[in-house]
């Protein structure tokens, strides 16, 4: 054996290699990240559920006066999350994804960490739930994204790994497989619109904690499909015009979300330096009294998320013709508010409400226009056409859509683009970007002073 040993020293050093704590602690450390992230989503999306059915059981549509308590409930909980982000979690404000982008992009440890923390995963979850709870129009998937990131940020620290970037990157994958159950849209939605310069050494990074969070999620809840299963399908022929509609109605019409909220945000940001936390609380306010008249005057279908409307929509049952108008307007509010919460779901909801309008128009099959819709209007949206078609083909369970689906996406991201070259997401990491080196610039000039 000491023969073998002498003969064959990258062996014996393989096997010292295997059984090195420097050689197993990252490992550990990173799949107890992932598999975290799992559990953590499903917690998350609990809560949500739990908070939004408070929500409807305070409101009551059917109980006279407390209908009407929006009007003091919503703009009251507003003004509390912005007060909370603003005070104790800075950079929990809006979807959490332009945060994981943006922390990509970052060098700095100490820059990244304002943006991406454990501190920040406790109070994106606390804040979106609260969010919920009050009525505003926002998801969890997009804080999910961020609370993935978080997690495996501080994975890299414990486990003194150096691909930080990658870490980020394979959070953010994670966090979206685990939230929707679809492991293939967290994939596709890293290498699109996480890592637009992607890295192919990142694969394993991605793929491996994609697999241990959605092992994870998959444990506690089981398999299933986030929006049941759709049972109609595009046919060929009579079906066209309305892939057509949908596609580039959806577009423009999710770009026009975009150039809104973009241009809503940048006045708004720089209306409030003057007077940060008042001026922050004032307009919370405003967007939360609009939110709840609007969610009034709908009789209660734009508060919240809208998965039931859009699942509704999804199995066959039309939504109202001007659904879609109205949660397009109470997203558009509640993202500019400042409070946490995503706009993914939100997002579904109006394209799903877009699509079964078109199809009352175009005499579809409601349930295929809704899905169409998703999709136009989703990749209007975000600019991203293969996350948009992957993940409503995989929330949905029906693959005999793929081609209308991928369509419907390509219209609409090239409608979008005619419209606005800015995708939104990116647009907004920019903002964190700005604002991260407006800090290191301040605390260099600290530095600089107090030396001399």
């Amino acid at each position: 054996m000491a023969r073998i040993s002498r003969r064959h020293p990258m062996l014996r050093r393989s096997q010292a290699m295997w059984v090195s704590r420097r050689v197993w602690q990252p490992r550990i450390v990173f799949w107890a990240g992932a598999i975290s992230i799992g559990l953590i989503s499903v917690l998350f999306a609990v809560l949500a559920d739990q908070a939004q059915a408070l929500f409807h059981s305070v409101i009551d549509t059917d109980s006279g006066w407390r209908f009407y308590l929006p009007l003091v409930l919503t703009p009251l909980g507003f003004v509390l999350c912005a007060w909370l982000a603003h005070s104790f979690f800075p950079g929990s404000q809006g979807s959490g994804i332009p945060q994981a982008i943006a922390a990509r992009h970052l060098r700095d440890d100490d820059d990244r960490g304002h943006i991406l923390s454990l501190r920040l995963v406790v109070g994106k979850i606390a804040l979106t739930v609260v969010g919920l709870g009050c009525g505003a129009s926002i998801g969890r998937e997009g804080p999910t994204v961020q609370v993935g990131a978080s997690l495996m940020l501080q994975v890299a620290r414990w486990g003194g790994m150096a691909q930080a970037r990658g870490l980020i990157l394979a959070g953010s994958a994670a966090g979206i497989a685990a939230a929707f159950n679809t492991p293939l849209a967290g994939i596709v939605f890293a290498i699109e619109e996480m890592g637009r310069a992607y890295e192919s050494r990142t694969n394993g990074l991605v793929l491996t904690a994609v697999i241990l969070a959605g092992l994870a999620s998959l444990g506690l809840v089981g398999n299933y499909t986030y929006f049941g299963v759709a049972k109609e399908t595009v046919a060929f022929a009579s079906d066209w015009p309305l892939v057509l509609a949908c596609g580039i109605i959806g577009g423009g019409v999710g770009a026009l979300f975009s150039l809104l909220a973009l241009n809503a945000m940048r006045r708004i940001r720089r209306w409030n330096a003057f007077q940060p936390l008042w001026r922050t609380m004032v307009v919370a306010g405003i967007c939360g009294l609009a939110v709840a008249a609007i969610g009034i005057a709908s009789n209660g279908l734009t508060f919240g998320t809208g998965y039931a409307q859009a699942r509704g929509a999804i199995e066959g049952a039309p939504l109202p013709a001007f659904f879609f108008a109205g949660k397009f307007a109470a997203g558009l509010l509640s993202m500019v508010s400042g409070i946490p919460g995503g706009i993914f779901a939100p997002s579904l909801a109006v394209g799903a409400g877009l699509g079964s309008t078109l199809g009352l128009l175009l005499g579809g099959a409601t349930g295929t226009a809704a899905l169409l819709g998703m999709a136009g209007y989703f990749a209007g949206v975000v600019q991203a056409p293969m996350t948009a078609f992957v993940i409503i083909l995989e929330m949905t369970g029906n693959h005999d859509n793929v081609i209308a689906l991928m369509c419907a996406s390509m219209l609409g991201y090239g409608t979008a683009r005619l419209i606005s070259n800015e995708p939104l997401y990116h647009a907004l990491s920019r903002l964190f970007i700005a604002e991260a080196i407006r800090r290191r610039r301040s605390r260099n000039l600290e530095t600089s002073g107090s030396a001399a």
